[in-house]
């Protein structure tokens, strides 16, 4: 059976499915998971003419999200690999005559009717999870889960940032259950895929049927929770599951990007029964776990890395997990281009030029005035008592950015922004979570801010 993403072409075939396997691995490092699943792994790469590599695409909505997301980084990778620039030309694939399926974010890609079978990733299991101060307790519950499902950690609430290794243990869970228990039925889904397919049951009058499959699982795991935000109807789904898994004795693991007291646009009953069992959260690893990362990671490709080396690594890219796994890639890369060992020389000379222009965390003057230029209300007024409308807009704004950028104390925040008290922020924080999540528009404006901010730069006028 042919690789499903090294399909054969006319030209440069077998060349092209090497450079495609190449760019799938290291894509793998920087992407999500859930996203590799649903829009990275449906590419197909059909013919490599010239400096073009043409890649076909299932629909419109996927050709428009790897446009925004991946193509420069398909590109600079594929470039990479081939060994001289190219371009990437997405195509979309024809749909069979007489074919009427719609192109639109909400129908989802799994009929939501359908008896699925979850098959956990292999690679996710718990003994290529590496095991620091900074995970220790999620590690345990995960493990405790997976031995007693439905016993005493039940739900399980994994909390922490982007890269962290939240998917891996829900995965790993699966796993395990999958191995010593098999005859239990686990449930995964990202709660966007959720959200999807809720809304194709109401749509299509097969609620019963989408009903049934749930809340017959034996374990139900749900990946990045706070993606519900917003969506009332599918948090009221999510809640009458969840009552009714309880009740059953079924076990629920969920995780998020943050607590769920954090959780401020969640309706108020879900979020008190996200809290009812253990919460657990996964803090960035400190050096010594990120070097036991990169051995273990090392090791896994039949490649001995020295401690030196490693603690290179560690030491320069430390923002997260996947980011890190991605320098070794690199790495591991390079020295199979150059025909040489991974030395220390050739690692420094890899981290000058991708990870040497780091920039720290955003201050407030820098935030300010992004959000100043942008919103068109003065730093002065940003940061006083006035209380006219687009002035709290632009100061709620900043808070809100300042709080996800730098990760300060609410009470920090709030000092800084002349001397208010933290519940001020809090907030903030709220009411912006609850537009992003009611209005694409406006979220699309503070994505846009805040990656300007993040990357240093100055707006002129407002986007």
């Amino acid at each position: 059976m042919k690789d499903l993403f090294s399909l054969p072409t006319d030209h440069e075939p077998d060349a092209l499915s090497e450079h495609w396997n190449a760019v799938i691995e290291r894509l793998g490092n920087e992407v999500d998971e859930r996203w590799m699943l649903r829009f990275v792994r449906p590419l197909r790469p059909v013919s490599l003419a010239g400096d073009t590599v043409i890649i076909e695409v299932p629909s419109q909505f996927t050709l428009d999200w790897v446009r925004d997301k991946l193509q420069e980084t398909i590109e600079q990778f594929l470039s990479d690999e081939v060994g001289r620039p190219v371009v990437v030309s997405l195509r979309k694939v024809q749909a069979p005559r007489g074919a009427n399926v719609p192109d639109s974010v909400s129908v989802s890609p799994i009929i939501a009717t359908e008896t699925k079978s979850f098959t956990p990733n292999p690679a996710y299991g718990f003994e290529s999870f590496v095991v620091g101060q900074s995970n220790r307790l999620a590690v345990a519950a995960a493990k405790a889960v997976a031995r007693d499902p439905g016993g005493e950690y039940n739900p399980l609430v994994i909390y922490g940032e982007n890269g962290m290794g939240k998917t891996h243990l829900l995965h790993a869970i699966a796993g395990e259950i999958r191995k010593s228990q098999p005859s239990i039925r686990v449930e995964y889904l990202s709660a966007q895929d959720f959200a999807e397919e809720f809304v194709v049951a109401l749509q299509t009058s097969k609620i019963d049927t989408f009903r049934r499959r749930i809340r017959s699982a034996g374990v139900w795991l749900v990946d990045d929770v706070q993606l519900v935000l917003g969506k009332d109807k599918t948090q009221e789904e999510i809640f009458h599951t969840f009552n009714f898994l309880q009740q059953s004795g079924r076990q629920m693991v969920f995780t998020a990007d943050r607590p769920p007291s954090e959780l401020f646009v969640m309706h108020d009953r879900l979020r008190s029964r996200l809290e009812s069992g253990l919460v657990a959260d996964i803090q960035p690893p400190d050096t010594e776990t990120r070097i036991a990362i990169l051995k273990s990671k090392a090791e896994s490709k039949g490649i001995e890395l020295s401690f030196d080396v490693a603690l290179a690594l560690a030491e320069a890219v430390h923002d997260d997990i996947r980011h890190l796994e991605g320098a070794l890639t690199k790495v591991i890369a390079q020295a199979s281009v150059e025909g040489s060992p991974i030395t220390l020389e050739l690692v420094q000379s890899i981290l000058v030029r991708h990870y040497s222009r780091v920039k720290p965390k955003p201050n407030l003057q820098l935030i300010t005035s992004v959000v100043s230029r942008a919103e068109d209300v003065p730093v002065e007024d940003i940061l006083g008592e006035s209380r006219r409308a687009p002035i709290v807009m632009a100061r709620h704004i900043s808070m809100y950015i300042h709080r996800r950028l730098t990760a300060d104390s609410w009470k920090h925040i709030g000092k800084l922004f002349g001397g208010r008290d933290h519940t001020s922020v809090l907030h903030a924080v709220q009411k912006i979570d609850g537009m992003i999540a009611a209005d694409p528009n406006f979220a699309a404006r503070i994505q846009w801010l805040t990656q300007v901010i993040a990357e240093g730069q100055e707006p002129s006028a407002r986007k």
